[in-house]
């Protein structure tokens, strides 16, 4: 698939002109009036945010949380725009969204990580907007499926929008830490090697799901040449009815802002130089990645030290490491690495593991 067969618009509201990034900001959900409008004062001081997002409709995974303020969210968001001259943008769900986002004049809307994973959603999307024409987003799925994510943009084209970008946003994984969704860089990459001419935006604050992330998410982001960044902004963060935890003020928006490097590939740059930027980035990734599992693997080195020790076990169970190194290998071979080099790494990390266990301390029971 390419954007060849993608009947796209010449110009796009989410690629900036001066070849900075786009920036979009806002509360994870509408609350109140006051709420939206304070956020939104307060981002008027921050002149790299042109659009002001909100969520109206809330989906979350068990029933009983805040669920979004519902169709009078979207009067706030007419005012937001009627008094700041930002753009505003709020998530569809169905078709009856649609229609009430675009009777109220909501400028952009997009696609969340939760519909994107259902064509028959997407679907009724594409119909309602069939006629329309309005930019929309679409988000990640919440699993880490390219074709879904690049069969949702086709749809919603074929419905005469021409106006598209990408939301990544992160994957559900079994084990994301430090991440709330995993970035999984690997998968933007190869988005924008698939669909050059279509925006990619970087949602730091799903991927994070902590403000501590923030600034390195968006940083490692911008690394990829990502055209946009969309950062969750409240006016008061601590008393969020939903993800409070992810969320900035509009000053602290500014100084993250202000923290990160922008470097755009100059137009003289040739096609070469430009994929090698983008692989070297791949490739801190990758490592990045590398020691994340390297981290996770010494503390469940440690926690096996504590249960030998505890159970006077030995520490080095030569029959075992034997039967790894074999298992190790064999997957190896299959993905086409050298075995000499395999063997090499897993040696020394073996060797860390059992200096970690014998490092490790049982636990003492306080009677």
């Amino acid at each position: 698939m390419s954007t060849k067969h993608l009947n796209l618009a010449p110009k796009s509201v989410f690629k900036r002109a001066d070849g900075q990034p786009l920036i979009i900001a806002g509360p994870c959900s509408a609350e109140s009036e006051e709420q939206m409008l304070a956020t939104a004062r307060g981002l008027q001081s921050v002149p790299e945010v042109t659009i002001f997002r909100a969520g109206i409709w809330k989906p979350r995974t068990r029933p009983g949380a805040f669920e979004g303020i519902g169709k009078q969210g979207l009067k706030w968001l007419k005012t937001v725009k009627e008094e700041t001259g930002l753009l505003t943008a709020c998530e569809v769900a169905t078709a009856e969204h649609v229609n009430d986002a675009l009777k109220q004049g909501v400028d952009i809307l997009w696609v969340g990580a939760r519909t994107t994973v259902n064509p028959f959603s997407v679907q009724e999307i594409a119909d309602a907007l069939e006629g329309v024409d309005v930019p929309v987003l679409v988000k990640n799925p919440v699993n880490p499926d390219l074709q879904l994510w690049l069969g949702a943009l086709e749809r919603l084209n074929r419905a005469g929008i021409t106006d598209l970008a990408a939301i990544h946003r992160g994957f559900s994984s079994f084990d994301s830490r430090p991440y709330r969704n995993h970035p999984k860089w690997n998968m933007a990459y190869e988005f924008k090697k698939l669909l050059p001419e279509i925006p990619l935006i970087c949602d730091p604050s799903h991927i994070a799901g902590k403000r501590s992330l923030l600034q390195q998410i968006s940083q490692e982001a911008l690394n990829l040449q990502v055209d946009g960044l969309m950062i969750e902004t409240h006016c008061n963060p601590d008393v969020a009815l939903s993800d409070a935890s992810q969320q900035v003020t509009p000053e602290g928006l500014a100084q993250l802002l202000a923290s990160l490097v922008v470097e755009r590939v100059s137009l003289e740059s040739t096609q070469n130089e430009e994929e090698l930027s983008e692989l070297r980035n791949l490739i801190d990734y990758l490592d990045n990645e590398l020691i994340n599992v390297l981290a996770r693997r010494s503390a469940v080195a440690k926690q096996i030290g504590i249960l030998k020790k505890e159970n006077k076990m030995n520490l080095l169970q030569t029959g075992r490491w034997e039967q790894v190194m074999d298992l190790r290998l064999k997957a190896a071979a299959r993905e086409g690495l050298e075995e000499v080099f395999v063997k090499a790494i897993f040696q020394e990390i073996h060797q860390h593991s059992l200096h970690v266990q014998a490092a490790s301390e049982p636990t003492k029971v306080v009677l």
